[in-house]
C-alpha cells in the first residue's frame, strides 16, 4: 500500500511538473506566419511550396503528456478489493492553480492578450515611443501605375522610394509590406539616427530590428535654421504637420536617398533588407506622414529644442534690426535748434495744433479696490471731464464753468442714468450732499428739478420772486376757461384750491407743474415745462382728474 501510494505521488509530480512549462493552447501564430521552420533559415527566392524552407509548411501540435489525477484512499475499501466507482481526482491547493497548466480543469481558460514591447515612460525631446498602428488594406490608393503608393504624403513616399531603391531583393519588400499592412509591427521608438521596433514573425518572440540614418552635423542645422528663420510660412506648416518642398530643398539633407536606410534585424536572414526590417521602414513613412517633425528626430534635433532655437534665432534677428534701424524723428522742434536761434533772436514757427476728436473718448476703467473711491463715481467724473473739455476745445468756452459747488453737485448727480435711490445712487447721493452741506432728500428733489428744466428748472424750484403784471395775470382766466378751478396766487406760485398741484413760473417765461400730497406743502417737480399753463398741466392728468 506505501509503495504505490508513494509511485502514484511521483507520477502526479512529473505530470505537474510537464504541465507548468508547456506553451498554452491559446496562443496562436498569425495567419500567414503558420510555419516556425519559416526564420531558422535564410529567406530567399529558391524556396518552393514543397521545400522544408515554405511559408505553406504547418508543424504538427505539441504532444500533451498524459496526465493521470491523484486518487485518495478510501479507509473502508479493503487494498485487495477493486473500486466499483472511478477515482476522483485530489483538490487542488488554491495556492498552487497560479503554477499549473492553463488546461487543468480548475481553471478557467482566458484569451491571452499580446504584450507589446513600447516604453513611453522613457520618452524625452529625444526619444519618441509610437503604440503600434493598426492594420490597413492593402489596395487603398491604387494608382494605376504598378504598386499602389503606401505612405500618404510626398515626404512619406519619399522615404518609401529611399527603401525600396535601395533595396537588393523586391520580393523581401512585398512580404515585408505584407506585414507592415496586417500589423505585424509592434510599437516604434524613434531616437535621432535610429528607429527601433519589434516585428512579429512565426516564432512566439518577435525579431529586433533597427534601421539608422545619418544625422545632420552642426552646419547643416545651422543652414536649416536659417531657412526656416527666412521664411516663416514653413514653420507654420511644420507646426500644421506638413512639410514643404521649399523647406525640405533648402541644401540640407533631410530626406534620405537610395543606399542611406541602414537595415539591422535579430532574425538569421542576411538579405538588405530583410522582410522585417522592411516591414519597419513601410511603418515609419505612416509615422512620417502623420508627424514630419519624426523625420528631424531622425536627423538628430527634437521638435522642442528646434522650436526653442527657432524662437531665440528669430529674437536675435529682430534686436539686431532694431539697433541698426534709425529712430524716427519725433514731432516737434528739438532743443538744440530753439537754442540756436536763440542766440540769433529769432523763434522757430510752433507746430501745428492737432487735429480736433470727433468726440470725447471713453476713459479706461478703474478697478474697485477695498477702501478705494467708487469705480462708477470715478468713471463718471472722467467722463464729464472729457467732455467739458472737448467742448472747451471745440468751442472756447466750459459750458458748465459758471455753475456754483451746489449746481454743478447737482448736475453731476442729474447726469447719473437711471432713476430711483438704488444702492448706487444713494452712496453717489450721500458723498454729493456731504460735499455741499447738504442733505440728501434736498438733493434728490433739486435733481428731479435739474431733469425737468436744467438749471433754469432749478431756479423755480429754490427762488421763488414777483413775476411782472401781464402774463402771470392771465394765467387764471385760462385755467378757468380749461373748466379748472381758481388757482391760489403767491409771488411766481398759482396753487390749486385742493392743494395737490401747483404751477410756477420761470424767469425764462416757462410754466412749471409741481405736485404734493394735499396739505403737507411736499412739492416735486413734474412734467415737462410749457408756455402754456394749461399744458403744462396736460401730463398730470384730465382736468376732470386735476
Amino acid at each position: 500500500m506505501r509503495g504505490r501510494t508513494g509511485e502514484v505521488g511521483a507520477r502526479d509530480l512529473r505530470d505537474f511538473l510537464a504541465g507548468a512549462f508547456r506553451l498554452p493552447a491559446d496562443v496562436l501564430l498569425p495567419a500567414d506566419e503558420t510555419a516556425p521552420a519559416e526564420e531558422t533559415a535564410p529567406d530567399n527566392d529558391r524556396s518552393t511550396p514543397g521545400s522544408s524552407h515554405s511559408e505553406a509548411f504547418t508543424p504538427a501540435p505539441p504532444r500533451t503528456p498524459p496526465r493521470t489525477p491523484a486518487r485518495t484512499p478510501d479507509p473502508t475499501e479493503h487494498p485487495s478489493q477493486p473500486s466499483a466507482t472511478p477515482p476522483e481526482p485530489a483538490p487542488v491547493d488554491p495556492s498552487l492553480l497560479p503554477f499549473l497548466a492553463p488546461d487543468l480543469d480548475t481553471v478557467p481558460a482566458t484569451p491571452r492578450t499580446p504584450t507589446s514591447m513600447a516604453s513611453p515612460s522613457r520618452d524625452s525631446d529625444l526619444r519618441r515611443t509610437f503604440p503600434a498602428l493598426s492594420p490597413r488594406p492593402s489596395d487603398r490608393h491604387g494608382n494605376g501605375e504598378g504598386a499602389p503608393h503606401f505612405a500618404d504624403t510626398w515626404w512619406g513616399n519619399a522615404w518609401v522610394t529611399a527603401l525600396e531603391e535601395g533595396a537588393l531583393d523586391p520580393k523581401r519588400l512585398l512580404r515585408g509590406r505584407s506585414y507592415a499592412e496586417k500589423g505585424h509591427v509592434d510599437a516604434i521608438t524613434v531616437t535621432p539616427g535610429l528607429v527601433l521596433g519589434y516585428v512579429q514573425g512565426s516564432r512566439a518572440r518577435p525579431y529586433r530590428v533597427q534601421v539608422r540614418l545619418r544625422t545632420l552635423d552642426d552646419a547643416d542645422w545651422e543652414r536649416f535654421l536659417d531657412a526656416a528663420a527666412d521664411r516663416p510660412g514653413d514653420i507654420a506648416a511644420l507646426l500644421d504637420k506638413e512639410m514643404p518642398k521649399s523647406l525640405a530643398e533648402s541644401g540640407v539633407p533631410l530626406l534620405p536617398g537610395p543606399g542611406d536606410l541602414a537595415p539591422q534585424c535579430s532574425c538569421p536572414d542576411s538579405g538588405h533588407p530583410c522582410k522585417h526590417a522592411a516591414a519597419l521602414c513601410y511603418q515609419t513613412a505612416r509615422l512620417l506622414d502623420a508627424d514630419p517633425f519624426v523625420l528631424l528626430l531622425l536627423r538628430g534635433r527634437g521638435e522642442r529644442p528646434l522650436l526653442d532655437a527657432l524662437s531665440r534665432r528669430n529674437a536675435a534677428r529682430a534686436a539686431r534690426a532694431a539697433q541698426e534701424q534709425e529712430p524716427a524723428p519725433l514731432p516737434g522742434v528739438r532743443a538744440t535748434d530753439v537754442l540756436a536761434n536763440q542766440r540769433e533772436r529769432r523763434l522757430p514757427p510752433l507746430p501745428p495744433p492737432l487735429p480736433m476728436p470727433a468726440h470725447p473718448e471713453q476713459p479706461p476703467a478703474y478697478p474697485a479696490a477695498p477702501g478705494g473711491p467708487d469705480p462708477f463715481a470715478l468713471d463718471q467724473l472722467a467722463t464729464d471731464a472729457a467732455a467739458r473739455a472737448h467742448a472747451l476745445l471745440s468751442t472756447g468756452r466750459d459750458p458748465v464753468g459758471g455753475l456754483t459747488l451746489w449746481q454743478d453737485a447737482v448736475r453731476l448727480a442729474a447726469a447719473r442714468p437711471g432713476s430711483g435711490l438704488t444702492v448706487t445712487t444713494r452712496s453717489l447721493y450721500a458723498s454729493l450732499a456731504k460735499a455741499t452741506g447738504r442733505g440728501t432728500p434736498e438733493l434728490a428733489r433739486a435733481v428731479a428739478a435739474w431733469r425737468q428744466g436744467g438749471i433754469e428748472g432749478l431756479a423755480v424750484l429754490e427762488e421763488p420772486w414777483d413775476p411782472p403784471a401781464g402774463r402771470f395775470d392771465r394765467a387764471r382766466p385760462l385755467l378757468l376757461a380749461a373748466d379748472l378751478p381758481a388757482f391760489r396766487p403767491w409771488h411766481n406760485h398759482l396753487t390749486h384750491p385742493h392743494g395737490h398741484v401747483q404751477l410756477r413760473l420761470g424767469r425764462d417765461g416757462l410754466w412749471y407743474a409741481y405736485e404734493s400730497e394735499p396739505g403737507d406743502e411736499d412739492w416735486w417737480p413734474r412734467g415737462t415745462p410749457d408756455l402754456d399753463p394749461v399744458g403744462a398741466l396736460t401730463g398730470l392728468g384730465a382736468p376732470s382728474e386735476l
